[in-house]
């Protein structure tokens, strides 16, 4: 058995797989959402803190099994380096105390390997990544090869939903917010115009798209004139300042659903605008997306007609496990452990490329 540890930015997990047959043993996430959500976001000092309390908890309520275990892996790229060091430091002082080898697994291939925790992985593969931190199409080869084919420019898919919620006095995280807010809302409300429309750089930008939502709001808030009057947001306008709705907004519940509905609509439709440019060049069998944004169910269903379209196999994380996780760490560290990857200097880089990294 293979023990696993994941804290790379605001989730405490510890998970154990068998190396034989990649079943799951045993498993804990515990979640430090409402702990941020008071501040709309991350805080990093302080998910340092609950990291380091969290994790040598959950760790021993999995010692049953450390006589069984024959490594011990950690997440140690890229993250919060406030949230990766309490992880590698738990898994350091584990594996020393156990005589036990360390296994170092980047967080990405992480998500990659949550298309597959039970079974091999299929290759050649396409990767559609979406997360808070993350927005980027993959392609790994054959020989398990990976190539950053296209990334954001600026803001990540996940990030533009959080932003986008807290300009609408909504929770944290946002992607869930937005989403349940949606339902309720026009998506034809705003006329948001679609990033990089027209053009053949493979990559993302919800920078401009999140500045619509906050025109959009501001527009609400300066208007004393009825909503029903105001015309679709189909340019820019000019403010004084960039505030954001306060708990006393005028913006009423069926305006902020509308602003959701609409922001959701277009922030999918350029994932998916994009993803066309790839395809068009690239043959894949499979594709798959990870992340824990990949559980938005608007984008599932685009991506869905996209795959359909091109004759390829889609594939998706199971629900539980599209956020971060140990169970994610755990596979793709069973690899690791029957190639004898194995490290002998454990280093933290809370900043890393995949390009050209290798996975099996």
């Amino acid at each position: 058995m293979i023990l696993a540890i994941e804290s790379s930015c605001d989730d405490s997990s510890v998970a154990i797989m068998k190396a034989s047959d990649f079943s799951l043993v045993h498993y804990e996430k515990i979640s430090q959402e409402k702990e941020h959500a008071k501040y709309g976001g991350v805080v990093p000092e302080l998910a340092a803190r609950l990291h380091t309390a969290a994790l040598p908890e959950v760790i021993l309520r999995a010692k049953e099994h450390f006589s069984a275990l024959k490594a011990i892996a950690v997440t140690n790229e890229p993250g919060l380096s406030v949230s990766l060091l309490p992880g590698i430091v738990a898994a350091k002082a584990l594996a020393t105390a156990l005589n036990l080898p360390l296994i170092s697994v980047n967080h990405l291939v992480g998500h990659i390997y949550s298309l597959f925790l039970e079974g091999p992985i299929k290759l050649p593969l396409g990767v559609l990544l979406v997360s808070g931190g993350h927005t980027m199409i993959l392609g790994i080869s054959e020989n398990g090869v990976i190539s950053v084919l296209g990334a954001t420019s600026d803001d990540s898919f996940g990030e533009s939903f959080d932003k986008s919620a807290k300009m609408l006095g909504l929770g944290y995280p946002g992607g869930p917010q937005i989403q349940n807010l949606a339902l309720k809302g026009d998506d034809r409300a705003y006329d948001f115009s679609l990033p990089l429309k027209g053009t053949k750089r493979l990559e993302y930008s919800f920078s401009g798209l999140k500045n619509q939502v906050r025109l959009a709001c501001l527009e609400l808030e300066n208007s004393r004139i009825p909503y029903s009057v105001i015309p679709r947001l189909d340019r820019g306008i000019s403010s004084e300042n960039s505030r954001i709705p306060s708990e006393n907004s005028r913006i009423s519940s069926q305006q902020k659903a509308n602003i959701a509905a609409s922001f959701e609509r277009v922030a999918c439709l350029h994932i998916i605008d994009r993803l066309k440019l790839a395809f068009s060049s690239q043959k894949w069998a499979h594709f798959g997306v990870v992340g824990g944004a990949s559980a938005n169910l608007r984008l599932r269903g685009m991506l869905e007609n996209l795959c359909a379209s091109y004759d390829c196999e889609l594939l998706f994380a199971p629900l539980e496990y599209c956020s971060d996780n140990a169970v994610m760490i755990a596979r793709a560290a069973v690899t690791k452990y029957h190639n004898k990857d194995f490290c002998g200097s454990l280093e933290m880089h809370p900043r890393s490329s995949l390009e050209n990294l290798k996975i099996i």
